[in-house]
């Protein structure tokens, strides 16, 4: 049939501009893969990995002879001759190894010069009598903390570490106080298993000491779900990127394919073919074929592509044919009736930068927008007073799965806008040329 051959000669030819091709295909693909890139880590979650903390230890404490506490169920509890041995042992052990790295110091004055030269982020200073005033039940045992102070991360874990221990001592002598106020005198021998129950209970009831100091694990489930949130994030905001792209460039691919029957007219070419044979009828039909298979051809590559570099799951079969062919009719119809309107190409510029450019935005509207209310008002008020608003909602409710009525409802709204579009065009450019 010549309607196909003309269609097919000028598809061709559009095919073979590097700047078409470009604006067909390239352009759309690359706006989406630049936000691809953009959001990707955002919708990973961003993997936080906490710095580890320099702090540096001077455990200075000289034991006591009260210090008979039982810690072998306290990570490190076992090797400790002091309290200030068991608090380098708990600095020291696996569980705490991903939060801090310690180092030490042979005294007091050697560990406030490592962080005032930034050597460390934090000094712990554990004096000479801690164990001593940690058994009397009216001493007061402290430890100084020495920090940098242009940091806050770091020394506030290790301050919250800390304070969880000494709270957990001043517990032990809270118990103990307690008891000897209650206790007659014949259980006093009953001491040493008041301080060990409670140290059972307080410090040691989890297998890991670093759930006691600081809980920085993830769930479980969030372990196993990540993967897939994170696709779902990104895909949630790439596919109505990639959608909004492919619609509006679609329009663009309308107009300007539609626009070769200006330039030919304009070189001549046009007035010489209706001279043959061919019926003027069969050579306008061929010529606004090709803009339909034109169209035709970028949706689909574009659909296909994103599928493949993107993962964007653009819904059920029968329910992307639907909205695609909405797409294509809609842009093809629309580029038709613009041209019909243009005395010449170089109109064309002004008017497809200017009245495309506006009316794809307003289309563009609920896609850019997202999913707050005031989007999803936009997007069905707005957008809705252009067919590429239309085209876009047609193709939103396939990726979101709505029911083939809706999609129908969508479907026939842009019919009307084709043929209506088409018949103006149709119309004009018979007039023009009879």
């Amino acid at each position: 049939m010549k309607i196909l051959d003309i269609a097919l000669k000028d598809m061709l030819r559009s095919f073979r501009s590097f700047f078409a091709v470009v604006f067909m295909f390239i352009v759309p693909l690359l706006v989406t893969g630049m936000f691809y890139f953009m959001f990707g880590n955002i919708a990973d979650g961003g993997e936080f990995n906490l710095p580890r903390t320099k702090v540096i230890i001077a455990n200075l404490d000289e034991g006591g002879p009260k210090f008979q506490v039982d810690t072998d169920n306290i990570p490190g509890g076992e090797s400790a001759d002091s309290m200030g041995d068991l608090i380098v042992s708990i600095m020291e052990s696996e569980e705490m190894s991903a939060l801090i790295a310690p180092t030490y110091a042979e005294s007091a004055e050697i560990a406030r010069k490592a962080v005032d030269s930034q050597d460390a982020q934090v000094a712990i200073i554990i004096p000479a009598d801690f164990s001593d005033e940690f058994a009397d039940i009216y001493g007061k045992a402290a430890i100084e903390f020495y920090q940098d102070p242009t940091l806050t991360l770091g020394p506030g874990i290790m301050r919250s570490i800390m304070n969880r221990f000494m709270d957990g001592m001043s517990g032990v002598k809270i118990a103990l106080t307690l008891f000897l106020e209650d206790a007659p005198p014949e259980d006093a021998a009953l001491v040493g298993q008041v301080v060990q129950q409670y140290l059972h209970l307080s410090l040691a009831q989890e297998d890991d000491i670093e759930t006691e100091l600081l809980d920085v694990r993830t769930p479980t489930n969030a372990q196993e779900n990540k993967a897939e949130q994170s696709e779902n994030l990104l895909l949630s905001i790439i596919s109505p990127i990639m959608g909004g792209m492919m619609v509006f460039y679609a329009f663009f691919t309308g107009s300007s394919t539609a626009q070769s029957i200006l330039k030919e007219e304009e070189e001549f070419t046009l007035q010489r073919i209706f001279t043959t044979p061919t019926s003027q009828t069969t050579i306008l039909g061929g010529k606004l074929l090709a803009v339909f298979m034109t169209v035709s051809v970028q949706v689909t590559v574009l659909l296909i592509a994103a599928r493949l570099l993107f993962n964007i799951e653009w819904g059920a079969l029968p329910s992307v044919i639907l909205a695609a062919l909405g797409i294509i009719f809609s842009a093809s119809s629309f580029g038709i009736f613009l041209n019909s309107f243009l005395k010449d190409s170089k109109q064309g510029g002004v008017l497809f930068g200017g009245l495309l450019t506006i009316t794809g935005m307003i289309g563009m509207i609920g896609a850019l927008a997202g999913d707050s209310p005031v989007a999803r008002k936009l997007s069905n008020s707005v957008s809705l007073f252009v067919p590429q608003g239309w085209a876009l909602r047609g193709l939103t409710q396939a990726m979101s799965g709505a029911e083939i009525s809706a999609l129908l409802i969508t479907a026939l709204v842009l019919l009307a806008w084709s043929t209506a579009f088409f018949a103006i065009g149709t119309w004009r450019f018979t007039k023009r040329f009879a």
